[in-house]
């Protein structure tokens, strides 16, 4: 079989691939599937399952790879991610492995085909359809329960500059699930913003992310003081990160939903 990434590359099963991964949540999807001990490498945010990735080598960040590390691992497979990592090292890296698999799931249902994926390339598939079945089990659970009202919140990934997603972002889309848009903020994926009395009448809330800044409580109170608008601190990982992540994300998001925070 033939399995095709996000940008039509093709790929060939490979049972004995060498891999490296830059992407967090792919690290933790990779072992999941039981191919920890196909890993060379991982970036230094690729800290799940903790107890496995300290024994796989370090070989920067997701912007800031070290190359040269990677070249003397001899990868035969390097997995990359669209809004993680840049164009720029995917050419490199493409200059001298074999294999650069390139993924950008949107949407919480594009974990089944990034699972097949993997599993597909990497001879896991067995174990990509089991978990690809409990996705759908969580899937199914959560479009059963009842939602709440629709909400327009602010979901804020960083500050100094503050910056916000678009709709055209898997975060939105998770949040979409149960009703809750993020407001327009511009062209960019990740728009910059600055609090305004337009902007603020557009939203019901805020969520503080927990990642990739590390907002705090502190964070909420000060924010709710100076707005005047609902601010809730949310964990990160649960809204952004895909694969294996995403079936905790997806019982995060019937939590939220059922506390109704944000007023």
């Amino acid at each position: 079989m033939v399995f095709t990434d996000a940008v039509g590359n093709t790929f060939k099963a490979a049972p004995d691939a060498r891999i490296v991964s830059l992407v967090p949540s792919i690290t933790e999807l990779l072992c999941t599937l039981g191919l920890a001990r196909h890993l060379l490498g991982r970036t230094g945010f690729c800290v799940h399952p903790r107890e496995v990735v300290a024994g796989i080598a370090k070989v920067g960040g997701t912007k800031d790879v070290n190359l040269d590390k990677i070249r003397a691992l001899a990868p035969t497979h390097v997995v990359v991610n669209i809004d993680e990592n840049t164009r720029e090292v995917a050419e490199a890296l493409a200059a001298f492995v074999p294999h650069v698999v390139v993924t950008h799931p949107l949407a919480p249902r594009d974990n089944l085909a990034l699972a097949r994926l993997l599993g597909g390339i990497f001879c896991a598939q067995d174990q990509a359809e089991q978990w690809c079945a409990a996705f759908e089990l969580e899937y199914a659970s959560l479009q059963a329960d009842a939602k709440g009202p629709p909400r327009t919140v602010l979901y804020c990934i960083w500050q100094d500059p503050w910056m916000g997603v678009s709709a055209d972002t898997y975060i939105a889309r998770m949040l979409a699930e149960i009703g809750w848009r993020v407001p327009a903020l511009g062209a960019a994926r990740y728009p910059r913003f600055d609090w305004s009395p337009a902007l603020l009448a557009d939203i019901d809330g805020v969520l503080l992310s927990t990642e990739p800044y590390r907002f705090t409580e502190a964070h909420v109170d000060r924010l709710e003081q100076q707005i005047g608008k609902p601010v809730e601190l949310v964990d990160g990982e649960m809204l952004s990160w895909y694969g294996s992540r995403a079936l905790s994300g997806l019982r995060y998001l019937r939590a939220l939903a059922r506390q109704q925070p944000l007023g």
